[in-house]
């Protein structure tokens, strides 16, 4: 009887010489045949049968259609595209339209596919950026940009932001930045004004 182990996978540990499958899984301590070092030898059970020979059962019946890029398979939709039959494997659902990849590829790159997106503004980060910049660049421009900040938060809180997942925390910073950078003009238009008229 074959076994599925290659006998150089089992080494001893202290003298390297290939150990027997009647030396794994013993439980105990045994002496290696060739040192006489003291081994535990534990393998899973998996590693000593022998693999099954069997021929693969033929997935198409005849009579039935197969997948136009695997041969061997059973197609199970069209493609609404070209019209190629597909196998559940080649099937890309695309919002209830079936496409196969070569069609999906080509509508992506003619933008057909309205659904699908390539990439995605994310408005949080764009606020936050607003917010910042001015603030190390040149902190006049808040006049102008802390208003804008306060509109992106405002408009874009609840579109969809980063495609993996969402997070108002960029929104929560950027609109607390925006009403401390508003309120910071108020003041100072206000104490410019008050000190004016006296």
């Amino acid at each position: 009887m074959t076994t599925a182990l290659d006998s150089s996978l089992v080494k001893c540990s202290n003298c390297q010489a290939l150990l027997s499958p009647g030396l794994f899984n013993l439980g105990e301590l045994t002496p290696c045949p060739s040192c006489q070092a003291l081994l535990d030898v534990e393998v899973f059970p998996a590693i000593l049968v022998a693999p099954a020979a069997a021929l693969p059962e033929p997935i198409l019946v005849e009579g039935e259609s197969s997948c136009f890029y695997h041969p061997g398979k059973k197609a199970s939709i069209v493609c609404e595209g070209c019209g190629r039959f597909l196998c559940a494997l080649c099937d890309l659902d695309l919002n209830g339209r079936h496409v196969c990849p070569v069609c999906l590829d080509a509508g992506q790159k003619k933008a057909k596919f309205k659904d699908l997106e390539n990439s995605r503004m994310l408005w949080d980060r764009l606020a936050v950026q607003l917010a910042l910049l001015p603030l190390v660049l040149m902190w006049p421009a808040t006049i102008f940009t802390g208003p804008v900040t306060l509109y992106l938060v405002l408009r874009y809180r609840k579109a969809p932001c980063s495609i993996t997942g969402k997070s108002t925390f960029d929104f929560i910073v950027a609109g607390i930045l925006a009403v401390l950078q508003i309120a910071l003009w108020v003041l100072l238009l206000l104490f410019f004004f008050t000190r004016k008229n006296r």
